[in-house]
């Protein structure tokens, strides 16, 4: 990887790239953000040294998390301080911190940007959660197609190691930490926990029943912790504070209540400037759009999916009366999800969206859950079949009948996720569903 691809990264697709308080992403004035000496000149690994040397305890650390209130960055918005208290704290049983960066959601595109720019903070903050739960080894798993992220990562990881951060009796401490990157082979269902630690130990990568959970029964069947790239790399700024070691409130205040700080939000779609913003939580919607350039060619805005697309999508009515946080969106009929941002105009053909959703989630189903596998298929197939011209006027009912059977009744999260945008787009949109199929209809009169 040359430095000057990295700069034609940053410069060229990046230019949109909008940071404004650098948790995560670097600061655009680095020339070589993705550097140990560039990630140093910015604090990079302070706190880790400042964890190693006794002068902040894991139980510290564990409180200032939960007083920052962050949550985790993956889609689930569990509280990191939360989890990470969850680890037995036995110190005579192996332990593992494994970072989930599978990042597999259609309109997510954060965690290889924080991989391929940033790559230190977190592997710093990988390593704190290591000191701080007792694990001395961590995986990072990576999206199978993410080789870039992945060779940036491989030479970040070499860095550290040969300073001394990295590896047997880290800075003189005693600590021992050791870190992997793992490259998946592209299965979505692999973003999923359980499945991912069944990949990491080589088995076919289906959910686990739970419980028990990871907690406690994880890797190789060793308690584990879990968490997504976005949440790792926020650790060492939130140790650092603004200036206050230790600080979870500087942070906190950052974002609103229920959602502490600040957050990547990939926005991709019908704007003029997509890319990723990290900005703070609870920021207008409007703002957001109005920093990504607003929706292209003067097109009004018709519809969004707020956070990937197995959240429910929104009318442009909803969305723009929403801020970008887990309660607002809630309460306006969605989620916040992984902060992936899919803006939609007014020509758009919700039909055609919601096959090519469908169409995904029924290749990706591992084919563990009957619902699931049975049920993504039925839906998939109703869908094309009413994009195609060849809708009955029962196909929706059925639709809805079928998601409603697959909603809640799998081991894992994919089936819901298949579902709700079904529920979603005939909720808001039924009226395209069913003008496609009245013109199928008429067609056949004809």
């Amino acid at each position: 990887m040359t430095a000057q691809r990295h700069k034609d990264l940053i410069a060229g697709r990046f230019s949109s790239l909008k940071v404004s308080h650098g948790v995560c992403l670097p600061d655009s004035s680095l020339e070589q953000p993705w550097t140990l000496e560039s990630y140093r000149s910015v604090g990079g690994y302070r706190a880790l040294e400042q964890v190693l040397e006794g002068k902040v305890d894991p139980a510290g650390i564990i409180d200032t998390l939960k007083i920052s209130n962050i949550r985790g960055r993956g889609g689930a918005g569990f509280p990191v301080g939360v989890k990470w208290s969850f680890m037995p704290r036995q110190s005579d049983v192996q332990k593992y911190v494994v970072c989930n960066s599978d990042e597999g959601e259609p309109g997510t595109c954060k965690d290889r940007d924080i991989m391929r720019l940033n790559p230190h903070a977190l592997i710093e903050g990988m390593a704190i959660g290591g000191y701080v739960m007792g694990a001395t080894v961590g995986y990072n798993y990576i999206r199978g197609e993410f080789h870039e992220p992945y060779d940036v990562m491989e030479e970040a990881i070499r860095e550290a190691r040969e300073a001394g951060l990295l590896g047997r009796n880290i800075l003189g401490s005693g600590f021992d930490f050791e870190l992997h990157n793992h490259l998946g082979a592209g299965a979505y269902i692999c973003g999923e926990e359980t499945a991912l630690l069944n990949s990491l130990e080589g088995k076919k990568g289906e959910p686990r029943f739970k419980p028990p959970f990871p907690a406690a029964f994880g890797l190789y069947g060793k308690p584990t912790t879990i968490n997504n790239t976005e949440s790792f790399a926020s650790v060492p700024a939130i140790i650092r504070g603004d200036g206050n070691w230790m600080d979870g409130q500087w942070f906190r205040g950052l974002g609103v209540e229920n959602s502490g700080g600040v957050k990547i939000f990939s926005v991709t779609g019908h704007v003029d400037r997509p890319g990723n913003y990290e900005v703070r939580m609870g920021m207008p919607f409007r703002e957001l759009l109005e920093m990504a350039g607003g929706v292209w060619k003067g097109r009004r805005l018709k519809a969004v999916i707020p956070g990937g697309s197995s959240v429910p999508v929104m009318p442009a009515e909803n969305i723009l009366a929403a801020n970008m946080d887990y309660s607002s969106l809630q309460e306006h009929g969605s989620a916040l999800g992984a902060g992936s941002v899919i803006v939609m105009d007014e020509t758009t053909d919700m039909v055609e969206v919601l096959e090519r959703i469908a169409k995904f989630y029924y290749e990706e189903s591992c084919g563990q859950c009957t619902p699931c596998r049975e049920g993504t298929g039925w839906l998939y197939r109703i869908i094309r079949r009413i994009n195609d011209g060849r809708g009955t006027p029962g196909d929706l009912d059925t639709l809805l009948d079928v998601a409603n059977r697959i909603e809640g009744r799998t081991i894992c999260a994919l089936g819901d996720a298949a579902a709700w945008p079904v529920q979603s787009f005939l909720k808001h949109f039924r009226g395209e569903f069913e003008d496609k199929i009245n013109r199928a209809a008429h067609s056949d009169v004809a």
